[in-house]
């Protein structure tokens, strides 16, 4: 065959051949040993960002679909390669713009970082973060270099502080995602994480990274599940002065206890309640978070109005001011019992009545409502504010209308100053006026053997470590007087004839 007869028939074929093999050997990805290309990798990064790469393992480089660059073992540091440590071991794997890479750039299209542990701030004075952000922000301004599309961090552990008290938090199997297209100001970022031994998803989209590393304001969505519930917000933020949020956000948890206990917060009675949403405008910065209008709903009561809460310092604090058209007082007294245990028929009274689980958070709550339920009980125009301090709570009913009659009583629980971590003391004192006391017997179930407007007072305190050593140590004092009142059932001459005595069974 002649030569040139043979390169007609197989040169097609050999062509096809070297082409295939040039694509596969472009996309395969292929571990070699040169120094200089983690250099033009670590100078794009450093010029751009601020951050500085040590590769401690092998480079992997493939040149299809776009140009990408694999290291391993690695260690981002800040300013210098000395610096203070951003993130070390796991992977990173930099996929650069083929046009800037033409003219001898080393601009980065996307960026993943793998099973690493990625280190933030640890304390106010740790300002590892503070040199990268800013530059990252000039070069964002500047428009000289285009920004990533995507970054990605996956199977990482992250650590730094808690903002609240300081304590050092881990998160781990961290999953992050941001995406930002060339052609859009704005940015979304979706992951998850575990954290105190449950795991979590968030979104946020609708962000424009440039004003906030700017300082100027940015919009945005966010969203955050969890086992026992989840958080939705959409508004505007800032870096300012500060994170600073404001908008309209939403909370929703089938179990406040286990919601609390995931995050490490603590709310004054939060053990009385379970299922809870809350729901209204905020504004959230570094002293607090507002609630100018708010709707709050726990159980079967829908109440309306504002608070505060400041989650900082050793204990978080909460402010409200809440009105109610019906409120159901059947669930808090459920949890009442249940946290003393009172609940059971086994060793009820000996159950431990220790303050501690009620009071771990401050609390200020003003309440009112068109009535309040408990049980039969029907309160109208209630008025009525509950604080709790670390030593003990106050539940004051301000003013009630029962049947008729006007109620005021006041209800003290502290922890006695010497006395053992378990053991309370209550003090309780209450009026009441014009009541209908036949009705009100007829309400509680009772057949209505006594009539007569009723006014009247008392006060009662006791002392215990248990409801049995409590009720053992009740003392107090009542006042009872009935107007034109009457009592069924008793034969006032048979009881004179006894001198004074009631014959059993007349009543």
């Amino acid at each position: 065959m002649t030569p040139r007869r043979t390169l007609t028939t197989f040169g097609p074929a050999v062509a096809l051949f070297a082409m295939i093999s040039g694509l596969v050997c472009g996309c395969v990805p292929w571990s070699v040993d040169v120094p200089s290309a983690a250099a033009f990798v670590g100078r794009g990064l450093a010029e751009s960002y601020g951050i500085v790469l040590t590769p401690r393992g092998r480079t992997e480089i493939s040149l299809l679909p776009l140009p990408r660059i694999g290291f391993s073992d690695i260690r981002l540091s800040a300013g210098t390669a000395d610096g203070p440590v951003l993130s070390e071991g796991g992977s990173l794997t930099v996929q650069l713009s083929l046009a800037s890479l033409l003219l001898g750039r080393a601009e980065v299209v996307s960026l993943s970082l793998d099973g690493a542990h990625v280190a933030l701030p640890a304390s106010d004075d740790d300002t590892r973060w503070a040199g990268p952000l800013k530059r990252i922000s000039e070069t964002l301004s500047g428009g000289d270099v285009s920004h990533p599309r995507r970054l990605t961090l996956s199977h990482a552990t992250v650590t730094g502080r808690d903002p609240r008290d300081g304590r050092p938090e881990t998160a781990r199997d961290v999953d992050l995602a941001l995406s930002w297209p060339l052609w859009s100001d704005k940015a979304a970022i979706a992951g998850g994480l575990t954290w105190n031994g449950a795991s979590a998803r968030f979104t946020l989209t609708s962000l424009c990274p440039a004003d906030l590393l700017a300082g100027r304001e940015t919009p945005f969505t966010a969203a955050l599940t969890w086992p026992a519930g989840s958080l939705d917000a959409d508004g505007v933020g800032s870096l300012a002065n500060g994170l600073t949020l404001a908008g309209q956000g939403s909370l929703k948890t089938r179990s406040l206890p286990e919601t609390l206990a995931w995050t490490g917060d603590d709310i004054g009675l939060s053990p009385l309640m379970e299922s809870f949403s809350v729901e209204g405008s905020f504004e959230a910065s570094r002293d607090g978070l507002r609630l100018p209008s708010m709707r709050v709903s726990a159980g079967s009561t829908v109440l309306e109005g504002a608070g505060s809460a400041e989650m900082t310092g050793r204990r978080p604090s909460i402010r409200a001011t809440l009105d109610a058209q019906e409120i159901n007082l059947a669930p808090v007294l459920a949890g009442l019992l249940r946290v003393a245990g009172l609940d059971g028929d086994d060793g009820w009274g000996r159950h431990p009545l220790a303050l501690g689980p009620l009071t771990g958070g401050d609390l200020d709550l003003r309440l009112s409502g068109g009535s309040a339920r408990l049980g039969p009980i029907v309160l109208e125009d209630l008025a009525s504010s509950v604080i709790v301090r670390a030593g003990g709570i106050d539940v004051t009913l301000g003013r009630a209308s029962l049947r008729g009659g006007t109620l005021k009583g006041r209800a003290a629980l502290r922890s006695p100053a010497g006395s053992a971590a378990d053991e309370t003391e209550v003090k309780a004192q209450g009026v009441f006026d014009g009541l209908d006391l036949g009705t009100l017997l007829v309400d509680l179930g009772e057949s209505s053997w006594m009539l007569g407007t009723t006014q009247g007072s008392f006060s009662i305190e006791g002392r215990g470590r248990d409801a049995a050593g409590l009720v053992q140590t009740f003392a107090g004092r009542a006042v009872l007087a009935v107007d034109g009142g009457a009592i069924a059932g008793l034969d006032l001459a048979d009881v004179i004839h006894r001198g004074g005595a009631v014959a059993q069974g007349a009543l």
